[in-house]
């Protein structure tokens, strides 16, 4: 009986260690501490965690959720409320769960005990000039300079409702959430939209003013999954509930953003403190060159692979168009019309229809590969000269010979352009695809803007600065080997 007892115990936790939980989070400061709580706790029971960290904002995670590219992630009571439900009055959590279930077969967890609540901030020294101690006060000071988060501008529950409430006449620009600090410490902006429980509130010396109209709804800190997610991983996350406050937050991102502690080490710490885990969990962390080395890599495949794809599909659909040539105006005008779109909006749309990961990354990538190559592809082909076409013709060449031998061979300059004209962009642009989950040095870009840390964004730049030299090097020997010997002639003239 023992041994069966201790057979079936086994295959329990194996059954239990084979079941991935994926988190994720949004790619600012707080909701990568919370994720990396959640996957810690999770991991100490005996789950593997995927970490799907440095999604975009909101929609990104909430599209993910809704897809099941991701099982968990943290969010907040007023969000939900105001940009996922869209309603006009706050609900408690039990009425939030209702219409979640209903309407999206979702649900949240218990609050972790904080409201990250939105608010606006000055630096003491300004608002102390311009006597501005409130919001409303903000209504003699039209000609403030103020910046705000991209997603305030939009949101619901941002800034154009908050000025109709208010009666506000400034006219704000956007600005990246972790730099609008740094612009307030140096004077370049006035005002800006901060998180209560940031940890550069105290280090900058700001002043928070004061929703005398109470028109910001509560933002309490909950776990937000899908209702088919195991009750067993819920009711671990549960053990989160009441766990936080306002302060605690405050310090935990404030260790991050000036202790130069990791996510991993501060959810670490706080779990202990909190007995969650024991002194004996190791988390795993990489090293710098490591880490640099695997999002290289990754980075690499993400670009490698959109470009194969569209070289693949654009050299023949380029040779298609030289030949029927009616049809190259139109076609080359949608591949140019697929450049017109920002990549961060690019990205985002792929999200209903791939999910997040690679897939959606590599299909956005391929999209914008597709135009330099198709168009240098047949502008080459239309390039040649028409004499050397008659010659080819008076030789007996068919249509397919003269294309093989003769017009391919020599629109080879121009199509070897394109080629590396689309992987150098390639390169540059895969750095966004972070937003959604792919990984590659894009991940350190986006963690440091949201720490507003210099080293970390080089850390990603750099190399990928690299990346795109290495590949127009290797470019260049290519055409060293592949072009003919009398058109390399040609061009050293």
């Amino acid at each position: 009986m023992t041994k069966l007892t201790i057979t079936l115990a086994l295959l329990l936790n194996l059954s239990l260690n084979s079941q991935v939980i994926r988190v994720g989070s949004k790619h600012f400061n707080e909701s990568y501490i919370l994720g990396e709580v959640i996957s810690q706790l999770l991991e100490a029971n005996g789950y593997q965690v995927e970490r799907r960290f440095n999604l975009g904002g909101t929609l990104v995670c909430f599209e993910s959720l809704m897809n099941s590219q991701i099982d968990v992630y943290p969010e907040y009571t007023g969000t939900i409320t105001e940009a996922i439900l869209k309603l006009n009055e706050p609900l408690n959590n039990e009425q939030l769960n209702a219409k979640l279930k209903t309407e999206y077969g979702l649900e949240i967890a218990e609050p972790f005990g904080f409201n990250n609540t939105y608010a606006f901030a000055m630096k003491r020294t300004a608002a102390s000039k311009y006597n501005v101690n409130s919001i409303s006060d903000l209504k003699s000071h039209p000609n403030l300079r103020i910046a705000f988060s991209y997603e305030f501008l939009k949101r619901k529950d941002g800034w154009e409702n908050l000025a109709r409430t208010y009666g506000l006449t400034n006219r704000p620009v956007g600005i990246e959430h972790g730099l609008a600090y740094q612009a307030l410490d140096d004077g370049k902006i006035d005002l800006t939209d901060v998180y209560s429980t940031d940890g550069e509130i105290p280090k900058y010396d700001l002043k928070i003013l004061a929703d005398d109209k109470s028109y910001f709804p509560k933002y309490y800190g909950v776990a937000f999954y899908r209702t088919a997610l195991d009750d067993k991983v819920k009711s671990i996350i549960a053990k989160l509930s009441n766990t936080l406050t306002d302060s605690l937050m405050q310090s935990m991102n404030a260790k991050v953003l000036y202790e130069k502690k990791t996510f991993a080490e501060v959810a670490s710490e706080f779990l202990k403190s909190r007995n969650l885990i024991t002194a004996e969990t190791q988390t795993v962390t990489q090293s710098v060159s490591s880490e640099i080395a695997s999002k290289t890599l990754r980075h690499l495949e993400i670009t490698f692979v959109s470009l194969l794809i569209a070289l693949v599909i654009a050299v023949p659909l380029g040779v298609v168009l030289y030949i029927y040539s009616s049809v190259s105006k139109p076609m080359l005008y949608i591949a140019g019309l697929l450049q017109t779109i920002p990549s961060i909006a690019l990205l985002a749309i792929m999200i209903p229809l791939f999910g997040i990961g690679l897939v959606p990354a590599v299909v956005a990538l391929f999209l914008y590969a597709l135009l330099p190559i198709l168009r240098n592809t047949a502008i080459g082909l239309f390039s040649v000269d028409p004499l050397l076409r008659k010659v080819a013709t008076g030789m007996g060449l068919t249509r397919w010979q003269r294309l093989r031998y003769i017009e391919i061979p020599l629109a080879m300059p121009t199509i070897f352009a394109g080629i590396k004209t689309a992987a150098v962009i390639n390169i540059g642009t895969a750095t966004l695809a972070a937003f959604i989950g792919a990984g590659g040095l894009g991940e350190f870009i986006v963690t440091g803007l949201a720490l507003n840390n210099t080293e970390l964004i080089l850390r990603g730049a750099v190399p990928a600065a690299m990346l795109a030299i290495v590949v127009e090097f290797a470019f260049e020997m290519i055409e060293r080997i592949y072009i003919p010997k009398h058109l390399k002639q040609k061009l050293g003239n």
